[in-house]
């Protein structure tokens, strides 16, 4: 206890640092792959710290490690800083205000994600430093987690291939250890090409790449009847062939995303979803051809650590939310629906409370709730190195992700509060692994029998790199 005790001060010494790079991050925006300020906020952090900064982690370009201690066990702590496009908004305004700009905004809170790691991290390495302890703390900045797959060019290019155990976060509604289930995915552009012709003078000379697409998602649509019920399918139009109704569209794209419960689910579905494109192509006497754009795996458990990590939780109680935070949260919760805020309840495995705004109760370990159907590049992490994510209370009950009214919060007194809380369970973390071999030998043979009978295959194609820059229409 008087470890934990200590950690704690060290977290709030540096909690206001770390909270301005929180709002820092939150005013400067920016999609997968182009986090080109923010990256740079965390690397001044990082070099202000005292840390070994290195650079272009994979040949990421915004992707950067910040290292120290010596020798020793060596502890990774994730951050993320990437924002998503269309979820511009005023902060601390409960009614939908975008802001001038090209649109973006934090939706995921992901300005909160990278700065609550690094202070957890920074904490850690003043409590190496102050205990004359062996070991060592690595802060990694992750950009592109959405929909960029980061984590993953990361894992292959072996940037994680010393780590002993990873300790991550993400901000939630509740403060939990997650559960650790995720969908595996890939992301899959389908471009068809044809013939172009005048829509009336000529029809029988065109061959539409648009009607090859249209077919492919009917055959896609059928498919879905006779899959795991788990598992998801998505698709966006990157390129509808032109706007012109009376030229027959000989281009067209679409993207697919395509999840589920695991790498070898998911490639029998990435078959079948070739398998009907093929047959639009044949169908419409086009030519199909696929690139690959991004791909995760499903998240691995870790017992050990997620006691550990419950243990931590347990010794440090709920988040000090006061009168004003539960106000701003009630504020929001009303622009939800009844349905909104059940449905958080409910994720958590947790009887469903009416009035409650804020989380004022720790989750149990054992809470068995919805599945988690969305997916992370921290899975991919998990595969390869003994992984534990903790959720961080840092907005109102029922605030949909990626929502205007996430990014809306994400600079209130009430995400600062949530961000240092669930800083000081990671740092918290990271000290008993440092201190208890046994439990990073534990970790390890968890994972070991995790992985005994499939053993980690990177998604990604081999040929396939990181883009520079990401946008939608990539």
């Amino acid at each position: 206890m008087q470890n934990t005790q200590e950690i704690w001060r060290l977290v709030e010494d540096h909690q206001e640092d770390l909270i301005g790079l929180s709002d820092r991050v939150w005013d400067m925006p920016e999609l997968a792959y182009a986090e080109t300020r923010s990256a740079a906020e965390h690397r001044k952090m990082l070099e202000e710290k005292g840390f070994r900064i290195t650079d272009n982690v994979a040949g990421i370009p915004t992707a950067l490690m910040g290292e120290a201690g010596e020798e020793g066990p060596v502890i990774a702590i994730l951050g993320e800083y990437d924002a998503l496009p269309g979820l511009s908004q005023e902060a601390g305004v409960a009614e939908h205000r975008p802001l001038p700009g090209d649109g973006s905004g934090h939706g995921c809170g992901h300005n909160l994600l990278g700065a609550g790691s690094l202070l957890a991290a920074t904490a850690v390495k003043d409590f190496l430093a102050k205990n004359g302890l062996k070991g060592r703390v690595r802060y990694y900045g992750c950009p592109a987690e959405e929909g960029g797959a980061a984590k993953a060019f990361m894992v292959r290019d072996g940037a994680f291939k010393d780590v002993d155990i990873a300790i991550c976060w993400h901000p939630a509604p509740f403060a939990a250890v997650n559960e650790p289930k995720s969908l595996a995915n890939c992301r899959i552009d389908f471009s068809f090409v044809g013939r172009s012709s005048h829509a009336a003078a000529a029809p029988h000379l065109g061959r539409s790449a648009l009607d090859a697409v249209e077919l492919m998602n009917v055959g896609v649509n059928y498919m879905r009847e006779h899959m795991p019920s788990d598992a998801r399918i998505h698709y966006a139009y990157l390129d509808a062939g032109g706007i012109a109704p009376n030229v027959v569209q000989g281009t067209a794209k679409v993207r697919y995303l395509i999840r589920a419960t695991d790498l070898p689910g998911l490639q029998q579905l990435i078959t079948r979803v070739r398998k009907i494109a093929d047959g639009a192509a044949l169908m419409t006497e086009t030519t199909v051809t696929t690139k690959t754009v991004s791909a995760v795996s499903n998240l691995l458990g870790n017992t050990p650590l997620e006691r550990n990590m419950q243990d931590q939780l347990e010794r440090l109680g709920p988040p000090p939310f006061d009168d004003a935070d539960r106000a701003l949260a009630a504020e929001f919760q009303k622009t939800l629906s009844d349905e909104d805020i059940a449905s958080a309840f409910r994720r958590m495995g947790v009887p469903v409370r009416r009035g409650v705004p804020l989380a004022d109760e720790l989750i149990p370990l054992d809470a068995k709730g919805a599945a988690m159907v969305g997916s992370t590049d921290v899975g991919d992490v998990s595969w390869v190195v003994p992984t534990v994510q903790a959720r961080g209370a840092t907005y109102a009950i029922g605030t949909p992700g990626h929502s205007w009214q996430l990014t809306a919060q994400g600079k209130s007194a009430l995400a600062h509060k949530g961000m240092v809380h669930v800083a000081k369970v990671m740092a918290g973390v990271a000290v008993d692994a440092l201190q208890d071999p046994a439990l990073i030998a534990k970790a390890k043979a968890d994972l070991a029998a995790r992985t005994s009978v499939d053993p980690y295959v990177c998604p990604l194609p081999e040929d396939l790199v990181p883009p520079i820059k990401m946008s939608p229409a990539v």
